[in-house]
């Protein structure tokens, strides 16, 4: 039996949903994932010209989750982000959520998610505007990333932000300070401004609590979080930005766990491969082993509502600040943005396999001709 997240979803989340109350998109997205590449999506038949060999490619399913068929599309974001950067130096930042807030994310996640995105770029976008730091419009990405080395809930923001800000008189500024942003401050506003924004949800109706919350004891809480060290990390300078879109890109597809670190797919466990936590050794991995119930449930804790964004870029990285950014890569010595074509699946190969014998005769080398398509077997299921 292979070891995939594929085979996980095949052989027990049928059990696992009739024990569970799950939204509809998640038995759609289960679907998806237990067929992706399988004689269920369809898919198409290539042969050869001379009918030495034919083969038949079938259909991903296109989940963000899925670890089986989003390389190409991380590749495809990629090269967009290359294509974008800015040529300076930029700065990796980490935003997390205080763990007492993980029952309220479950009940919210698309709410709070909201939030933590906006209290992110509101920190960013004051600290960078203040003369103080670097007096301007600054320019950042914004990923959510939920989960923790052990696919435990983890809700934190990575923040990719260039080393300077674009003034309303078209100048580049680098920042006033060698080491960019002081921590503390970071800190305490991001907190400041998160909790400001729960409480005003949660007093607008807009949050649903817990059943076991009063609304008394989640402002007792948020209270006590206000006094509280929050974990905002402020990372090494970086001489370009291409490694932490490279990081992003890692954990924006393809879901928390990939296929080569799942070690054993059985009936009664499944065990995995993870790094290990700073308090342990980063540098040995971690076997962790969990009933499906509870890896289902971690897995699943993680799957993207329909339209909800992981990544947001603003400032100048905005999609409506191009005339600005083109501005600014000028200063830089940069040439205007030039959108890049997409990689297509033949060139994906070619480039990470360096093999080519995939679309091509093992005989006279020629190229295989699509022959017929293979239409869809069935389709998601259709749930009230």
């Amino acid at each position: 039996m292979e070891s995939t997240v594929r085979a996980i979803f095949q052989q027990h989340f049928e059990s696992y949903a009739r024990s569970h109350r799950l939204p509809v998109y998640v038995h759609r997205a289960a679907y998806w994932l237990s067929h992706c590449r399988t004689a269920a999506l369809g898919g198409h038949v290539r042969r050869c010209p001379e009918g030495h060999v034919e083969r038949t490619w079938y259909n991903s399913c296109h989940q963000r989750i899925c670890p089986q068929c989003q390389a190409i599309e991380i590749e495809r974001w990629l090269e967009q982000q290359r294509a974008r950067l800015l040529c300076c130096a930029h700065h990796h930042l980490i935003f997390t959520i205080p763990h007492e807030l993980n029952a309220l994310w479950c009940y919210n996640r698309a709410a709070l998610a909201g939030i933590l995105f906006g209290a992110v770029r509101a920190v960013l976008t004051e600290l960078l505007a203040d003369p103080k730091y670097a007096g301007g419009r600054g320019a950042f990405l914004l990923g959510l990333h939920t989960w923790s080395r052990t696919l435990a809930l983890h809700p934190h923001i990575h923040a990719l932000v260039a080393d300077g800000a674009f003034t309303e008189a078209g100048v580049w500024l680098k920042p006033r300070r060698s080491h960019f942003l002081p921590a503390r401050v970071v800190m305490l506003l991001f907190r400041g401004k998160f909790l400001d924004r729960v409480r005003t949800a949660l007093a607008r109706g807009r949050l649903r609590l817990p059943p076991d919350t009063s609304g008394e004891r989640m402002r007792s809480l948020l209270n006590k979080l206000g006094r509280k060290k929050w974990n905002v990390r402020l990372m090494a300078r970086y001489a370009h930005g291409e490694g932490v879109a490279a990081y992003l890109a890692r954990y924006l597809r393809g879901g928390p766990l990939k296929n080569p670190q799942l070690l054993e797919v059985g009936a009664t466990r499944i065990r995995f491969r993870c790094k290990g936590d700073a308090e342990t050794d980063a540098r040995e991995p971690l076997v962790l082993e969990l009933a499906p119930p509870a890896f289902l449930e971690r897995y699943m804790a993680h799957l993207p509502a329909p339209g909800q964004q992981r990544l947001r870029a603003y400032g100048l990285y905005a999609h409506t600040q191009r005339a600005r950014l083109d501005r600014a890569r000028a200063q830089l010595g940069q040439a205007p943005v030039a959108e890049p074509e997409p990689i297509g699946c033949e060139a994906f190969l070619a480039r990470f396999t360096r093999d080519e014998s995939a679309s091509r005769c093992p005989r006279c080398g020629r190229a295989l001709q699509v022959l017929a398509l293979a239409p869809h077997a069935t389709g998601p299921p259709q749930l009230q």
